[in-house]
């Protein structure tokens, strides 16, 4: 493939919709929230090309996307869509527990009565 096939990271998620802007695209690669391959980066120049599949671990999602174009701007969502091909699992129906256990901030102390009930409901105990 040409070179100009290739391109950064960090661009290519601001092109693709995935962030609102690339300084936010940077510090997702950064903080290591980005795998390409299954090999995780931690640089925002990394470069990606077609074919490439990207694991993006937002808030309480994971994206699994294979990059199928480089982008040249940040377009509307229906030209940011044309960049990537979606292989993000289904989210699980209603009332099933999901993959992610219920968060608490560390050192938040004891979980109150909710979130106990919460966490036993997830892990199928109550």
């Amino acid at each position: 493939m040409p070179s100009d096939e290739r391109q950064r990271i960090d661009k290519w998620l601001f092109f693709a919709r995935v962030v609102k802007s690339r300084s936010l695209a940077a510090k997702l690669a950064q903080a290591g929230r980005v795998r390409v391959n299954r090999s995780k980066i931690d640089q925002a120049s990394h470069a990606v090309r077609p074919g490439d599949v990207l694991t993006i671990t937002l808030d309480r999602r994971i994206l699994v996307y294979r990059v199928l174009a480089p982008g040249s701007r940040r377009g509307p969502a229906e030209e940011a869509r044309l960049l990537y091909d979606d292989l993000t699992p289904p989210a699980p129906p209603p009332g099933e527990p999901s993959a992610l256990p219920p968060f608490r901030k560390p050192g938040s102390g004891r979980p109150t009565k909710k979130e106990r009930r919460a966490l036993e409901n997830w892990r199928g105990e109550g």
